[in-house]
């Protein structure tokens, strides 16, 4: 951003850039399935990411610091520790995440799925493809700071 550019000047720049908003009041059975096909492989994606994180900890947890010598074990336990919480903190993103997912298919047999919750006005589809539990248009986002 520019110096002398502020953040509503470049809200107002995205927004030219935006393409038309799309029409009707929700998307049709066919669009829901597609995304309804993109949420699942999402999930199920995401269902091993968290599981690998939940096997690091794991790890972690069967492998301590109790055989090591104890001038190298506090030094051992505090980057053991720092690489847990980073794995603990990535799981947690991971789970809610995953719950994201699971309450936008639950918009999509609601029929309410693509729609706006500030506004009322259909979520573009590319924004839905890149973050397929969007609840709020670019617009609303961008209003929202």
């Amino acid at each position: 951003m520019k110096k002398n550019q502020t953040i509503s000047d470049t809200a107002k720049s995205i927004k030219r850039k935006l393409p038309d908003k799309p029409k009707g009041t929700r998307y049709s059975d066919n669009d829901l399935m597609e995304f309804k096909e993109l949420i699942l492989k999402k999930i199920e994606e995401s269902k091993l990411e968290l599981k690998y994180y939940q096997d690091a900890i794991m790890h972690y947890n069967e492998h301590g610091t109790d055989d090591t010598v104890s001038s190298f074990k506090s030094f051992e336990d505090s980057s053991l520790h720092q690489e847990k919480e980073y794995l603990h903190q990535m799981a947690e993103r991971q789970r809610i995440y995953i719950d994201n997912l699971e309450k936008a298919l639950i918009r999509i047999e609601n029929k309410t799925y693509g729609i706006c919750r500030a506004t009322g006005n259909l979520i573009r589809k590319d924004r839905l493809r890149s973050v397929p539990h969007a609840t709020l248009s670019i617009e609303a986002k961008l209003n929202q700071h």
